[in-house]
């Protein structure tokens, strides 16, 4: 059996995870809206042998953009310029269930699935953020549960319109006129709680069948959700421990739908400082804390924990904070568990997640984070990490040129693609289209719902 392979994806979040990390010197202010930023630090993955490049979404101007570049451009526009620009990379975007309409959706991944010789995956969440609600006509968002079933009807829908046409349905054949096999393109009769959708899509089936899976979202619901549809899942764990309990939690569930929860890709998220020496790491921490606002990481943190940031004593420990039934579940369970396992003060949790992300933070030399990646990987907790560097495109330059090297050495990371497609990137199987002779059809659903 071949040895286990490291994945490791970008998250492109802008200038960089780190909110100040537009103000750097090597930084572009405007890089968060400029096409030319997005493909540069894709070509440098793609130099890497990364998997791919992931770009968050958020359908509305939030979080503090007086102070911060923020999530503009929408992702799959951004990634047809990057696939146009690369030739191994894949190109994950997202997407919300709760403010799209699934055959919109599915056409417009299929498309760029097409595009792109099949290196597409489409990320799925179901936006926590209240003020994108307002833009698409209700003052407020469908309650937690709601949104994920919903966006477990959605996935459903979508999979099967990318089911809906047989690897062979064109024909193509100019004697005889003969251009589609309509007998082997499918309506898939989709009649729902949430959606009724006919079919069949009008775009055919890529050159990896149907675009990737990805889910990112840690709750009861969205771990089931992960469950029953990712191919891969975007996941948030500051210690080993607790990301073995999510892997074990999620390959468990995932079997209990009569899959194979091996198969899952796991990919927690992994915020990295790098310095040729950990001082220097450390002085480069302190240079972009000290860039930040002094109000935007305690606003950060409230903001998670749906509190009035008057209410947080900054020299005092957390106080009892009911977990959120809506909002951020994800990021406020490893804010609290943090404060909790660390015995942190208020002002020690605005520094560790009001700066970044609330992923899992590392700084040190590139041997000290080589040393940290491999041991997470080795001991079976993940699979890769979809990497967050503190500046971009500066920090994933230094990642590639220094850590990626390391990875390689020791026979964990690729020397160089030896697939196209993301699937093969990932070690995931093509699917065969349901519709095709020998697979089970997906029943129709009913307006009742499950």
């Amino acid at each position: 059996m071949a040895p286990r392979q490291l994945h490791l994806n970008v998250n492109t979040l802008n200038a960089g995870f780190y909110s100040s990390a537009w103000r750097a010197p090597s930084s572009d202010p405007r890089a968060y809206a400029d096409i030319a930023h997005y493909v540069k630090v894709a070509q440098i993955a793609e130099r890497g042998t990364f998997d791919a490049i992931f770009l968050a979404d958020v359908p509305a101007f939030s979080d503090r953009p007086d102070l911060r570049p923020f999530q503009a451009l929408e992702p799959t526009i951004v990634l047809a310029h990057v696939a146009a620009a690369t030739e191994h990379l894949g190109l994950i975007g997202t997407a919300s269930t709760s403010f799209n309409d699934p055959y919109n959706l599915a056409r417009r991944f299929a498309s760029l699935d097409i595009a792109s010789n099949g290196r597409v995956g489409w990320n799925i969440v179901t936006t926590a953020d209240a003020s994108a609600a307002r833009n698409f006509g209700t003052d407020e968002l469908e309650a937690h549960a709601n949104r994920y079933e919903r966006a477990d009807e959605f996935a459903d829908v979508v999979t099967a319109l990318w089911d809906s046409w047989e690897d062979d349905a064109f024909v193509g054949d100019k004697g005889t006129g003969h251009f589609i096999d309509t007998a082997k393109v499918h309506p898939i009769e989709h009649r729902g709680r949430h959606f009724s959708v006919r079919g069949p899509l009008n775009v055919p089936r890529s050159a990896q069948g149907r675009p990737v899976l990805v889910q990112a979202g840690g709750s009861a619901d969205g771990i089931r959700l992960a469950a029953r549809h990712a191919e891969a899942i975007f996941s948030v764990a500051h210690t080993l421990e607790e990301a073995l309990a999510f892997a074990g939690s999620v390959r468990t569930q995932a079997r209990t739908f009569g899959r194979n929860g091996d198969d899952i890709v796991i990919l927690p998220g992994l915020a990295a400082i790098i310095g040729s020496t950990e001082a220097e790491a450390r002085r480069r921490e302190e240079e972009l804390w000290a860039l930040t606002p002094g109000d935007y990481g305690l606003r950060r943190v409230a903001g998670i924990l749906k509190v009035d940031p008057a209410s947080l004593d900054l020299d005092g420990p957390l106080p009892d904070v009911a977990r959120p039934v809506d909002g951020m579940q994800t990021f406020f369970d490893a804010l609290v568990g943090a404060a909790d396992r660390e015995k942190l003060t208020v002002r020690q949790l605005i520094r560790r997640f009001g700066g970044s992300t609330g992923h899992r933070v590392i700084v040190g030399t590139p041997e000290a984070i080589a040393d940290d990646i491999e041991a997470w990987f080795t001991a079976g907790a993940v699979d890769g990490f979809n990497l967050m560097p503190d500046v971009l495109p500066e920090g994933l330059e230094v990642f590639v040129d220094h850590v990626v090297p390391l990875l390689r050495k020791r026979g964990l990371f690729r020397t160089h693609y030896s697939g196209r497609t993301l699937r093969e990137h990932f070690g995931l199987p093509r699917p065969a289209s349901r519709f095709a002779p020998g697979t089970a059809v997906c029943a129709p659903r009913i307006a009742a719902g499950r």
